[in-house]
């Protein structure tokens, strides 16, 4: 599942991103409201993490262009104006949910999963490829029935796998997703972390989902 964050705050932003993808989801940031509206006009989002408070058009606005062009992506505002009549607007507008700055990521994760499961397409918590299975929401991975011992990391990228199978992901894009940094081809962290992954999922079975493109990454199959 994709989401974009559009917040002016690099902290915030930064915050709620690693959080994200430390849950399973990939992540986009944008920091002006003119940046966010054009994503979320060309990308393709499960959800977006709207503030309301932005340089440029701000979220009000981004909302109802949004909405003007047909787009019924849901949107969860995610603001400090805490107004009664702030939340009905943003809630008239359009909005899926509206939570008030400060706030805790496990209720503003509690609120994501549920606005997810409200939208045109169910978005399941156990994924499945083959006899692999991941429960999003338990952090568990079980292959051929058997629980697999995966550190968060590990538990990360393979999720990250199992929601793009038979695609390649390079090694760079992997980087980004899983440890929020530029890839540096002198560096061997994201073959190590493949390699002690398979042990894990692979080694022990028959059947090899995780496959390596040569010159490119890897993808699961």
């Amino acid at each position: 599942m994709k989401i974009l964050v559009v917040e002016d705050e690099p902290k915030t932003a930064s915050y709620l991103r690693n959080g994200l993808v430390e849950n399973g989801f990939v992540a986009d940031v944008a920091t002006q409201g003119e940046d966010g509206l054009h994503a979320a006009l060309t990308g393709d989002y499960d959800l977006i993490i709207l503030d309301v408070m932005l340089p440029g058009p701000d979220g009000w606005s981004v909302l109802s262009s949004l909405r003007a062009a047909g787009r019924s992506s849901p949107v969860l505002f995610l603001t400090a104006r805490d107004a009664i009549q702030d939340r009905v607007k943003g809630l008239e507008l359009g909005a899926d949910d509206y939570l008030v700055k400060p706030f805790a990521f496990s209720e503003l994760l509690a609120r994501v999963r549920s606005v997810l499961r409200r939208g045109p397409t169910r978005h399941p918590d156990v994924l499945r490829v083959a006899d692999l299975e991941l429960d999003i929401t338990r952090h568990q991975a079980f292959r051929d029935g058997r629980r697999l011992d995966l550190t968060p990391k590990e538990f990360l990228l393979l999720s990250l796998f199992v929601r793009r199978p038979g695609e390649v992901l390079t090694r760079t894009f992997i980087a980004e997703q899983v440890w929020d940094m530029n890839f540096d081809p002198g560096t061997n962290v994201v073959d190590v972390h493949v390699r002690r992954l398979r042990s894990k999922v692979d080694d022990p079975f028959e059947r090899k989902l995780i496959r390596t493109v040569r010159g490119l990454g890897y993808v699961l199959e």
